[in-house]
């Protein structure tokens, strides 16, 4: 069941990379989380009524709003990094941030088997080899280094305080409720920052009405992938849950080339095929 729900998890996170990446390319990337999460908002709060999930409410909510506030501060390091570039260094470096949630299971008294391990290390050597990194090229700047060791510190940080909001499926809708109106007030007051400083909040012409359901999926999926990632780290051990769930960067690398026609360099191919192996041994072990 573990397995099932991180995989999941990686499914939805790479799809929704993969299509706020190309939302990006004509709209500003805090326009993109802000709109995309609003949308989610809406939908996580109609949820939320329908089930009672008000009912739930604790202590355990304040580590929702500490991944909402991580959140954004982590996405809008990432693709400040990725604007410094080279892209091929700091993709992969990004999904370091998997050290973060492991390092938690390993001081909760989590020990994965042998085969699990084995898997832990074979799973994350593909997911960074899937990222195409670049060993030799343009020289990468010290900045783009700190903000992407940043982005996988914040990445990270937020699958660990998500899997820790809540304890039952409707805590659960709720601490996701509390997450993305969180989300949504620390980007909007990010985005009002930029706008005072002259940055364009919208791309020209305006937010055209045919980028509304692609947004609506990046938000939804993204809220779908948290959810699914919280019930993976609370019914197995969060050590083999945090590395399966990690494995979304491939799904980004397969979407491209199914969809963009990109083609995948030998060692980015090589990456997939570890990172499937790594997934098989943890999920058997």
């Amino acid at each position: 069941m573990t397995a099932l729900f991180a995989l999941a998890t990686s499914l939805l996170w790479g799809l929704a990379d993969f299509g706020g990446g190309l939302l990006t390319r004509r709209t500003p990337a805090l326009t993109v989380v802000v709109v995309s999460q609003s949308i989610a908002v809406a939908v996580l709060g109609v949820v939320v009524v329908a089930t009672g999930a008000w009912s739930e409410a604790d202590g355990r909510l304040w580590f929702a709003v500490a991944a909402g506030l991580v959140g954004p501060v982590a996405m809008l390091a990432f693709y400040k990094a990725l604007a410094l570039g080279p892209m091929g260094v700091v993709s992969p470096l990004g999904s370091i941030g998997v050290a973060v949630p492991v390092g938690v299971g390993l001081v909760l008294g989590e020990r994965p088997g042998v085969l699990q391990f084995a898997g832990i290390v074979v799973a994350v050597a593909g997911v960074v080899l899937a990222g195409g990194p670049q060993f030799r090229g343009a020289p990468v700047q010290r900045q783009a280094v700190l903000l992407t060791l940043l982005a996988a510190f914040g990445f990270g940080a937020v699958m660990a305080l998500i899997a820790e909001a809540s304890t039952t499926l409707t805590g659960l809708f709720l601490a996701l409720f509390v997450q993305r109106v969180t989300n949504v007030a620390a980007g909007g007051l990010a985005l009002g920052i930029a706008v005072r400083r002259g940055e364009a909040a919208l791309p020209p012409g305006g937010l055209a009405r045919r980028s509304l359901p692609a947004l609506a999926f990046v938000g939804l999926a993204d809220v779908a992938a948290n959810g699914t990632y919280s019930i993976a780290a609370q019914t197995g051990p969060v050590t083999v849950a945090a590395v399966l769930a990690s494995l979304y960067p491939v799904v980004t690398a397969v979407a491209a080339r199914g969809l963009l026609s990109e083609r995948l360099r030998a060692v980015q191919a090589a990456g997939a095929g570890l990172a499937l192996v790594g997934s098989v041994l943890l999920a058997t072990g």
